[in-house]
């Protein structure tokens, strides 16, 4: 049981957020394209390393069988951007493929999950007034998977004022990871700068670390020099050099022969799937081949590997997911993304870090209402969740947690991913995690 729902016109959005929140939202939107959480491939549910895949999703979650879940519905809700300048359609396809197949496995207690997904436009107005149809008029008990441009900044403290919990399939801005109701399941880009920083420094012992900023977006600014510190602290180290993009639109060849120059063995960079591109052709054209070169999860596409080929060798790139491309995933591993795979091959969905996010959002609030005992209302949903302190799965290298933090950032962890004759390639089978406290 499901719905979307798109606006037909955008309201106004002055009375609401303001002129800062629609110039933010364009800012973002023009730069992210999406540049953080989780990359968009432009593998199909069909092609490449997951044509090979025999995998085969459960028929049901385990203790259900297969019976139609006929009760009264229980509300959850969604906000993705669907439409407008960046979208990110497979993390709600996603959690809906999850309760579909709960719903045809008896529901929770005999009664269906009833997905209601908004899409944002990628408008802050747009945003505000769909939190408020599903928070006061569908009655939502919780939201989940949602994946959009601004609902954090827009939303988290009505999600507050509300007491509404969201698990977010994809973590975007600052706030997803700076609220008491939100939870988001992706490690994002600024724990994913400082588990970078740290894999350079740390696993590949590079003593010469540097970093170079790609993204161009108001208010991400502060937070990447946030994780650059924390990186700092947790290591007692300085980069050793460090430089940022005048505009997204500018070449990057000048930032990267001064890394060169100033004698750098690693260089974090981030940016989007465009910037990985020209990372990787400027290191090749210009030999800087010799250096380490680690873009964030952005790079971390099937499209990236295809227009680059040979000639992006060497490029590495964190996936905040078991990799979805990982063929070499131990027995639990492949498990997990065996069942991932197999739904979404069965319902046409692409297999991206965005399907990831929304299928294990889906499954944790699946989980979640699966261990209740008595009435699901937004209260006793939102109670069960604040003793959520560890959900492990194979999925994610750090217990997934909610709990009563006044913010929350549960995944720490990350894979890194290599270039290799044109394929992605596992850099590291185990997991790099940031040290806990940290």
């Amino acid at each position: 049981m499901t719905t979307f729902r798109s606006p037909m016109a955008r309201p106004r959005s002055g009375r609401i957020l303001g002129r800062l929140s629609r110039l933010t939202a364009a800012a973002i939107a023009s730069t992210l394209l999406f540049g953080t959480a989780c990359a968009r491939s432009t593998t199909s549910a069909t092609d490449g390393v997951q044509a090979k895949d025999t995998a085969q999703a459960a028929q049901c979650p385990k203790g259900l069988t297969s019976k139609k879940a006929t009760g009264t519905p229980i509300e959850i809700g969604n906000i993705s951007s669907l439409t407008g300048p960046g979208t990110f359609p497979e993390s709600s396809k996603a959690a809906k493929a999850v309760f579909d197949r709960l719903n045809d496995c008896g529901g929770v207690g005999g009664r269906p999950v009833h997905f209601t997904v908004e899409d944002d436009q990628g408008d802050p107005a747009v945003a505000a007034q769909a939190a408020r149809r599903l928070v006061e008029q569908q009655k939502v008990v919780l939201n989940v998977g949602s994946a959009s441009l601004l609902d954090c900044a827009v939303n988290a403290s009505y999600y507050a004022k509300q007491k509404i919990d969201s698990i977010q399939g994809t973590g975007v801005d600052p706030v997803c990871y700076n609220s008491p109701n939100i939870s988001p399941v992706n490690t994002g880009p600024f724990t994913g700068v400082t588990l970078s920083l740290y894999y350079a420094s740390e696993i590949l012992k590079k003593q010469h670390v540097c970093r170079v900023r790609l993204f161009d977006v108001p208010g991400f600014v502060s937070a990447f020099d946030a994780a650059l510190t924390r990186w700092e602290k947790i290591t007692g180290k300085k980069l050793t050099y460090a430089s940022a993009i005048g505009k997204s639109t500018d070449d990057v060849t000048p930032l990267l022969l001064q890394a060169k120059k100033a004698g750098c063995e690693a260089v974090v960079v981030d940016g989007v799937e465009a910037n990985a591109l020209a990372v990787g052709k400027a290191v090749k054209a210009n030999g800087l081949t010799g250096i380490t070169w680690i873009g964030l999860t952005s790079y971390y596409t099937a499209n990236v590997a295809k227009q680059l080929g040979a000639t992006g060798d060497g490029l590495q790139a964190n996936s905040e997911f078991e990799p979805f491309s990982n063929t070499r995933s131990s027995h639990t591993r492949a498990k997990a993304l065996s069942d991932w795979r197999g739904l979404m091959q069965k319902n046409d969905i692409p297999l991206t870090s965005f399907a990831q996010g929304g299928y294990l959002a889906a499954t944790i609030a699946q989980d979640t209402l699966l261990s209740m005992t008595g009435e699901v209302t937004r209260k006793t949903v939102t109670a069960q969740l604040a003793k959520l302190d560890a959900y492990d799965t194979p999925m994610i290298g750090s217990p997934y947690s909610f709990g009563t933090a006044d913010k929350h950032a549960p995944n720490q962890s990350s894979k890194f991913m290599v270039l290799e004759n044109g394929s992605w390639t596992v850099a590291t089978d185990d997991w790099v995690t940031l040290p806990a406290g940290s």
